[in-house]
């Protein structure tokens, strides 16, 4: 169940949607998800809005992918261009692809920066599957260690590397994981040591176990996890541990690159750290699917001159047009600042309502993404994942749209399209007062 919809109870729905969802479980089988005790039916979108069938409009609170908003007309119109004229590989030489990684390459700084690769992926999962080749080929193991409740993607290594997917989704038995850095339960200040002596001693293990450490990956929002951005000086001390083990530290920015955090473009960089691999993805073509690695030249070296890479639809013209379109919007319509302001906004009223509401045990995050987590005793931090769902279905029948996660899924989960503005927030927030009120009045 996702946000508590049971595909075994549609007795409660209507006709046409009960319908709907019977025949999409026919066809398409039971591993797909809906979200919402009332899933959401969605014909179009544009900005920040989703509208169904019948024209009602909703307020997307939680979609990342569309990062410069549904339907922007600059990534329409790049994309439909591009199509009119060619869509082919990499195996051909184009301007477009390096254009696009000579300006990506140029963002990140540090060794990447300097004398670094791109290689395009169609998906977050690829990037970080082929992250992961590369880690093992260029360190000659195979441990991977992640956090507690890690999601880096669908393919069959990365589920492996993925816990969130569930207790029964199997890791892989060269997996170790350590805690995440939980900043409502622990003190700051011990965070980071913290979580390089955990990172540690799964080295230990992973030399024990004959393994040896390949790469330490993290989303440096951890969130999956719960969404923790702050103290950001968790991840320095873990690459020196990692680095002195002789591993490859892997920035995965699939969900907090892109200007996301608002403090910086990239999520890795509030960390201060050099990664020797980033993965992006999601929200990179708006919609479209491309994605990518970049990674230093000493770690891919080898891996290029020993195995081909190729990917029939990675780097494509049309994915790089898409990518190329997103890049300047966000650039152009500053909306790293606009995440940092509005989500400063939001995280302040969301405050406020936890000041009359005891249930908001924290407000946190960075830029637009932001966590706020739910409890049923505040001086005991009792996760409460019956609220939450209750919250995020409460919002969507005022057609708001927002999500949880967490291990115990009491954390809600607000990631908007980064245009999100400062009146959308507002509709947010009070929205959100609104649901809490009833359902505490309700007991």
């Amino acid at each position: 169940m996702v946000n508590a919809f049971n595909p075994d109870n549609l007795a409660h729905l209507d006709a046409a949607s009960r319908s709907a969802i019977e025949r999409r479980i026919r066809l398409l089988g039971p591993a797909y998800r809906l979200f919402y005790q009332q899933p959401v039916d969605v014909s179009r979108g544009r900005g920040v809005r989703l509208y169904d069938r019948n024209g009602n409009e909703y307020l997307d609170a939680y979609n990342n992918v569309v990062s410069v908003g549904h339907a922007h007309p600059r990534v329409v119109e790049a994309v439909n261009a591009q199509m009119g004229r060619l869509c082919t590989h990499t195996r051909y030489i184009q301007d477009g692809i390096l254009d696009y990684a000579e300006q990506l390459l140029s963002t990140f700084g540090g060794r990447i920066g300097s004398q670094g690769h791109m290689m395009f992926t169609c998906t977050g999962s690829e990037a970080n599957d082929l992250a992961l080749r590369i880690a093992r080929h260029y360190t000659g193991r195979q441990g991977v260690i992640i956090t507690s409740e890690a999601y880096h993607g669908n393919s069959f290594l990365t589920a492996g590397i993925s816990p969130s997917l569930g207790n029964l989704s199997p890791l892989g038995a060269w997996v170790r994981r350590v805690a995440a850095p939980d900043s409502y339960r622990l003190s700051p200040a011990e965070i980071g040591q913290r979580m390089a002596e955990q990172v540690a001693a799964q080295i230990d293990e992973l030399q024990r176990h004959g393994e040896g450490l390949a790469a330490f990956i993290a989303d440096s929002v951890f969130s999956s996890d719960g969404i923790y951005t702050n103290p950001s000086d968790v991840l320095a001390p873990v690459a020196e541990v990692v680095r002195a083990a002789g591993g490859l530290f892997i920035a995965d920015e699939v969900q907090s690159g892109f200007a996301r955090t608002g403090e910086a473009l990239w999520g890795y960089q509030r960390h201060g750290v050099d990664p020797d691999i980033i993965t992006m993805g999601k929200p990179m073509g708006n919609g479209y699917p491309v994605a990518a690695v970049a990674v230093t030249h000493e770690a891919v070296k080898r891996f290029g001159s020993d195995q081909r890479y190729f990917n029939t639809f990675g780097g494509n013209s049309v994915a790089i047009a898409a990518a190329q379109a997103t890049f300047d919007v966000i650039r152009e319509e500053r909306l790293q600042d606009n995440a940092r302001q509005v989500g400063e906004f939001i995280r302040a009223g969301m405050r406020d309502i936890a000041s009359r509401y005891p249930q908001i045990g924290d407000v946190r995050g960075a830029g637009l993404y932001i966590g706020v987590e739910m409890v049923s005793d505040a001086d005991r931090k009792t996760p409460d994942a019956a609220l939450a769902t209750a919250i995020v279905n409460g919002l969507r029948e005022r057609r708001v749209l927002i999500s949880a996660t967490g291990f115990s899924a009491n954390v809600l989960k607000i990631r908007p399209p980064l245009v999100f503005s400062q009146n959308d927030a507002s509709q947010l927030l009070s929205e959100t007062e609104a649901v809490l009120a009833q359902l505490t009045a309700r007991g």
